[in-house]
C-alpha cells in the first residue's frame, strides 16, 4: 500500500541498503576479517553462503519498514476510524397473487426471495423489510378536468345520479365519455379510491367495460395517454409496460374485432407508489389515480373522439415492497460471561448490517430476568452503570465496555519523581466504562442481518424464486434492478477517507466538504459526487450536487454494458443523503441533488490485426478484449485515464479511442473512428442523428456529463485484416 496522497516531505527508508548493497559490504570486509580467503567468484560455497544471509537480511529490512505504515494504521486506530462494512443492495420485489382474494391480506416482513442459483453462481437472497398488506380498494369518485394541471381544481363529478355501485364495488351505468366529446391533449379522467383502503404499493388490475362500437381513431398498440398516480410530490408513473393495458388504450372495437367481448370487460394492470397518501383535492378526498390524453407524438395519431365506459371496478392482484439483500438470523446464543470487563464475543455470520430497531442483544443474568443492552458506536460517554455494548459490523465482534486504570493525581507523581512523595502514596485509579454482565449471564442476539455488496445489484426480472412459503402468492420478480450495494471499505480507502474527514470536521461548508459529506451519507451507496458553482445570483445559496450511484460493474468482464436505470438516483438514496446533509449544513444553505446527464454513443471503426492473428478464433479473442476495453474506459464508474470515473464535463475524441486500442499489441492500425450520439428514452436508445448507421443496441455504455457539454461512449467494432 503505498500513501501517494500524503504530502512529498523529504524521508526515507529506516534502512535503504538493498540486496545489492548487503552482498557487496560482505565482499568487502572478507580481506579484513579472512585475509586467506581470495576467491570471489559467484561459484565459490562461501559466496553463496553470503548471498543467503544477505537474502534473509534483505527480507528482514523491508518488514522493518513497514514500521512506518503500520504507524499511520494505529494513528488511525486512535482516531476510532473504523473500516465501513458492506451496504446491502435494495431492490422492489413484486409479489402476485393466484387470484383476487375476497379479504384483506398481509405478507409479513422477513420474507425471503432470491434469484435462480446457477452451475457458475450461488443464489443472492434479499429479505422484504415490511409488511405488505394487499387490501381490497373501492373507486368512490370517478371525476373529470379539461386539463392535466399539478393540482386539479376544477373537477366534475360524472358517478352522481348516473352510475350505480353494485355490493361487490362495480360501477355501472349509461354510456360515460372518458374525454371531452372532442379530445384535446390534456383532457384527463381521476379515480378516487376509498381513503380507508391500504393499497399502498398495491398492484391494481382496473377492469373496464364498453362498446364494441366506440372506435376512438388511436393506433391501439402506441395509445396517446399516461396513467399516473399522486405521491403527495408529484404524479409518478403507474403504467409499468403497454401489455399491462388489455383495453389497448380504451380500444373496445379492437377488442372486438379479436373475439374478445368489451362488455365482460378488459384489465389495464398499475403497480401503485409505495408511499400512496390520502389528498384532499378541491372537496374530493383519497387516494388519487389520474389517466391524461398526452400529445400526440410523430406518427402517432390521436383519439378522433372520446372513449365510452359502461362498467368499471378495480380489485388487487398484488404488491410491491422493498427488500434489502440480507440473511436475517434470530436467536443466536454467544455464550455465558465471565464477568470480567472488556470481554468479546463473536456473531457467526459476517458482515452484519445496520441494526433495526428490533435488532439488539439479550442479556439474562442467572435468576434474573432478561435485560436488553443497547449498541453505541464507543464507550467514551458510557457510565459503569449503563447497558452498552459495540459491535464491529464487518468482523461480527460484540465487546462491552472496558476498564481503564489511570494513574493518581499528577502532582503526586511528580512530586514523586522530584524525592519529595512517597511511591505509596499514588492510588491507582479504576474508571469502568459501561457496565459488565454479570458472570454466568447468558448473552444472547436477538436478531441480526448479514450480507451485503456489489453482487447483490443484480439486473432486473432476476429475483423470481420465494425460499419462503408465502400462500396465495402464485409469483414475484423485481421489475427494477437492485442497487446502492457496495462492497466493504479497503484499508486503502480508509486511508484516503481519513483526510477528508479531518479537513471537513464533520460540517458542510466548502465545495470539497459537500462532495466528502455527500460519499460518506451514501454510505457506499455513492460512486462519485461533483458540487456546481452556483451560476446566477439566484441560485446564491443553493448548493447543487451532481450525484452517480454505485453501480455493479461486473458486467464489463463479460462485455456487457451497465443499464442506464442503474445510475439513476432512487428517492430513498435521495433522502438519505439530504438528511444527512442537513445536519451538517450551514444555516440558510438550500441542498439540491440530481443526477448527471447522461449520453450514449457508438463507436465505429475498423481494426487491422496482425497477420499472426489471422485465425476467427483469435478475432473472436481480440474483439471480446475491445469491447471490455471500451466499456471500462467509457463509463461513469470505471472511465477515464486514470480508471476512477469519466471526468465531468470532457468530451470524447476519436484519438482517446485510437490510444485505447494502440495499448493492444495485436493491433496493427485502425481505420477511421466515427462516434455516433445516442440518448436513452424510456427503456431504447435513440440516434440523435437519423442518417447514422445502425447502431447495435447491445454494445453500448455511458459516462456522465452536466451543463451543455456532450458527453460520449459505448461501441460498435468491426475487424478486417
Amino acid at each position: 500500500m503505498e500513501f501517494d496522497f500524503l504530502p512529498k516531505l523529504p524521508k526515507s527508508n529506516l534502512d535503504d541498503r538493498t540486496f545489492k548493497d548487503l552482498v557487496d559490504e560482505c565482499i568487502l570486509r572478507i580481506p579484513r576479517y579472512c585475509p586467506e580467503w581470495t576467491n570471489y567468484n559467484p561459484s565459490d560455497p562461501g559466496i553463496t553462503l553470503i548471498e543467503l544471509f544477505a537474502w534473509l537480511t534483505d527480507q528482514m529490512l523491508l518488514r522493518f519498514n513497514e514500521v512506518p505504515k503500520r504507524n499511520y494504521i494505529t494513528f488511525l486506530e486512535l482516531l476510532g476510524v473504523r473500516l465501513q462494512a458492506p451496504a446491502p443492495a435494495v431492490a422492489d420485489i413484486t409479489f402476485y397473487l393466484s387470484a383476487a382474494l375476497p379479504e384483506t391480506y398481509t405478507i409479513p416482513a422477513g420474507v425471503e426471495v432470491a434469484t435462480i442459483r446457477t452451475e457458475t453462481e450461488e443464489a443472492i437472497s434479499f429479505t422484504t423489510d415490511r409488511p405488505l398488506i394487499i387490501d381490497k380498494p373501492q373507486i368512490r369518485h370517478f371525476l373529470t378536468c379539461p386539463t392535466a394541471d399539478q393540482k386539479p381544481e376544477i373537477l366534475r363529478d360524472r358517478f352522481t345520479n348516473l352510475w350505480t355501485m353494485r355490493s361487490d364495488g362495480e360501477w355501472y351505468g349509461r354510456e360515460l365519455a372518458l374525454f371531452d366529446e372532442q379530445p384535446q391533449p390534456g383532457n384527463s379522467f381521476y379515480l378516487v379510491i376509498d381513503g380507508e383502503s391500504q393499497c399502498e404499493g398495491n398492484v391494481l388490475a382496473l377492469q373496464l367495460k364498453g362498446e364494441a362500437a366506440t372506435a376512438t381513431g388511436i393506433n391501439p398498440d402506441i395509445p396517446p395517454r399516461r396513467w399516473e398516480a399522486w405521491n403527495g410530490v408529484e404524479w409518478e408513473a403507474v403504467l409499468l409496460q403497454e401489455s399491462d393495458d388489455s383495453t389497448k388504450g380504451f380500444s373496445f372495437s379492437e377488442l372486438a374485432t379479436q373475439g374478445i367481448n368489451p362488455l365482460q370487460g378488459a384489465d389495464i394492470v398499475l403497480h401503485l407508489p409505495q408511499f400512496w397518501p390520502v389528498t384532499t383535492f378541491t372537496a374530493y378526498q383519497g387516494r388519487w389515480l389520474r389517466c391524461v390524453y398526452t400529445s400526440p407524438q410523430p406518427n402517432q395519431p390521436g383519439y378522433s373522439s372520446a372513449p365510452r365506459m359502461v362498467g368499471l371496478t378495480v380489485r388487487s392482484i398484488g404488491g410491491t415492497v422493498g427488500a434489502s439483500q440480507s440473511e436475517l438470523i434470530r436467536n443466536e446464543i454467544l455464550g455465558e460471561s465471565d464477568g470480567t470487563p472488556g470481554q468479546t464475543f463473536q456473531l457467526q455470520g459476517v458482515p452484519l448490517l445496520n441494526r433495526r430497531e428490533d435488532e439488539y442483544l439479550l442479556v439474562s443474568p442467572p435468576g434474573g430476568i432478561p435485560q436488553r443492552w443497547y449498541e453505541v458506536s464507543d464507550f467514551a460517554n458510557s457510565l459503569p452503570q449503563d447497558l452498552h455494548y459495540t459491535i464491529d459490523s464487518r468482523t461480527g465482534t460484540v465487546q462491552f465496555g472496558p476498564v481503564i486504570r489511570e494513574p493518581a493525581q499528577l502532582q503526586q507523581q511528580t512530586e514523586f519523581r522530584r524525592g519529595v512523595g512517597n511511591i505509596s502514596n499514588i492510588q491507582e485509579l479504576e474508571r469502568q466504562y459501561g457496565a459488565v454482565p454479570p458472570r454466568g449471564s447468558v448473552i444472547r442476539m436477538v436478531a441480526y442481518r448479514t450480507g451485503g455488496g456489489r453482487k447483490g445489484n443484480v439486473q432486473r426480472g432476476t429475483i423470481t424464486v420465494a425460499k419462503t412459503a408465502v400462500p396465495y402468492v402464485a409469483r414475484l420478480i423485481n421489475h427494477i434492478p437492485a442497487r446502492n450495494g457496495s462492497d466493504a471499505e479497503s484499508l486503502e480507502d480508509a486511508v484516503i477517507r481519513v483526510p477528508a474527514m479531518l479537513r471537513t470536521r464533520d460540517r458542510a461548508v466548502t465545495p470539497e466538504d459537500f462532495e466528502v459529506l455527500t460519499l460518506q451519507a451514501g454510505g457506499g451507496a455513492v460512486a462519485r459526487v461533483r458540487c456546481l458553482p452556483p451560476t446566477t445570483t439566484q441560485e446564491a445559496g443553493t448548493v447543487k450536487l451532481l450525484v452517480v450511484p454505485a453501480a455493479n460493474t461486473d458486467a464489463i468482464n463479460r462485455g456487457e454494458g451497465i443499464e442506464p436505470e442503474l445510475f439513476s438516483l432512487s428517492p430513498q438514496l435521495r433522502d438519505q443523503i439530504i438528511a444527512y446533509l442537513d445536519e451538517r449544513r450551514l444555516l440558510g444553505i438550500q441542498v439540491k441533488l440530481q443526477a448527471p446527464e447522461y449520453v450514449g454513443v457508438a463507436v465505429q471503426t475498423e481494426v487491422a490485426l496482425e497477420p499472426e492473428y489471422n485465425h476467427p478464433a483469435a478475432q473472436q479473442e481480440i474483439l471480446g478484449k475491445l469491447r471490455v476495453a471500451l466499456y471500462r474506459f467509457l463509463n461513469p464508474i470505471t472511465g477515464g485515464q486514470d480508471g476512477r470515473g469519466w471526468p465531468f464535463g470532457r468530451p470524447v475524441y476519436p484519438s482517446d479511442i485510437v490510444n485505447l486500442f494502440q495499448q493492444f499489441p495485436a493491433v496493427r492500425y485502425l481505420g477511421v473512428v466515427q462516434l455516433f450520439e445516442l440518448r436513452y428514452v424510456g427503456s431504447t436508445w435513440v440516434r440523435s442523428l437519423p442518417q447514422n448507421p445502425v447502431i447495435d443496441p447491445g454494445a453500448l455504455g455511458l459516462i456522465c456529463s452536466w451543463q451543455n457539454t456532450r458527453l460520449r461512449s459505448g461501441h460498435v467494432v468491426n475487424l478486417i485484416q
